[in-house]
């Protein structure tokens, strides 16, 4: 495979050129260009780079605005509601992170509600931002519908993750990110895009069936984590990021993979949590149960790998497909 190494600089600059020349603001481009690049440094490529030449689509197209001005209303001492403005999700991440970070200390508790929004990318990147505050976090996000109801054929709910994290005395951030569906969809858009198949058990094609083949399954849907556990879980996430907020539910969505149609308006719920509230003693248990996982035989601690991982990419560089490098170039070019 003809791979070039990219540094964090050059992705950037790459992910943020192809952008802003598809009608997007330089800041909203630089906020999408921090999450990509981000989503590459803890190894997940298909919340990454390969998502540039959709979003750039669908800035051109309108489908998403990338002149959307973010606001914020704080509605309770302890609410804010974000409205994104039918923008990309990530400066309104940003912003709601922002204000989080203000509010919980003071309230010992605050939650963020985002509407009008779009792909949320990785979950774990904004909660960790958070635990790199100094908080305790929970994101739940909505997407375009993939899995149906337990028993049902009709895609009610999205891949919808959900992701934690926490602060840990003397060590890294506990960080917890799952999809609801056994795999990210962006697993399944990668291997499309790459011609390749995907293993049986991920999704099924449109008419029910299991397939391995890519664009089959992004045709049909997903399955999800834990059966029945994972689709009930689903649905805490819809009423979560869209009957609370007032965004779309997923089933109203339209896809992230393509330019057709309106803004997708999906929503995003993030709590955060002052770890002082019931007492001093929270980031030494936390670390507590870290090292207890630690010191267990083959287990790892959630999200310490993959800020092992990041740090060695920093350094060293990502490696990215010269053929996809070109397509998200010719962007910026054209």
């Amino acid at each position: 495979m003809n791979e070039q190494v990219l540094t964090v600089g050059e992705a950037h600059a790459l992910i943020a050129a192809a952008l802003t020349a598809s009608d997007t603001s330089v800041e909203n481009a630089d906020a999408v260009a921090r999450a990509l690049v981000g989503a590459e440094l803890v190894g997940q490529g298909g919340h990454g780079l390969r998502r540039v030449p959709a979003y750039a689509a669908q800035a051109r197209a309108g489908k998403v605005k990338g002149h959307a001005a973010v606001r914020a209303e704080r509605v309770r001492p302890g609410a804010v509601k974000i409205d994104a403005g039918f923008g990309f999700a990530y400066p309104a991440l940003e912003l709601a992170n922002a204000q989080l970070a203000e509010m919980a200390p003071r309230q010992g508790i605050a939650i963020a509600g985002i509407r009008r929004s779009h792909h949320a990318g990785v979950a774990g990147l904004a909660v960790e931002a958070l635990a790199a505050r100094g908080l305790v976090a929970l994101m739940f996000a909505n997407a375009p519908a993939a899995m149906a109801p337990w028993g049902g054929r009709r895609p009610l709910f999205g891949t919808d993750p959900i992701a934690f994290a926490c602060p840990s005395e003397g060590g890294d951030p506990i960080v917890v990110d799952v999809s609801l569906s056994k795999v990210a969809r962006g697993k399944i858009m990668a291997a499309n895009q790459k011609g390749e198949a995907i293993p049986e058990g991920w999704a099924l094609d449109a008419d029910g069936r299991p397939t391995t083949d890519a664009k089959a399954a992004l045709s049909g849907t997903m399955i999800p984590l834990g059966d029945a556990k994972g689709t009930a879980l689903a649905l805490m996430v819809e009423l979560l990021c869209a009957g609370l907020t007032g965004a779309n539910y997923g089933y109203e969505q339209t896809s992230f993979f393509d330019a057709a149609g309106d803004p997708p308006g999906t929503g995003q719920a993030i709590i955060a949590i002052d770890p002082g509230v019931f007492g001093a003693h929270a980031l030494a248990r936390f670390a507590e149960m870290a090292d207890q996982i630690a010191g267990s035989a083959g287990a790892r601690v959630p999200g310490h790998r993959r800020i092992a991982l990041r740090e060695r990419l920093t350094a060293d560089g990502i490696a990215v497909e010269q053929a996809l490098i070109d397509e998200i170039g010719a962007i910026s070019a054209a």
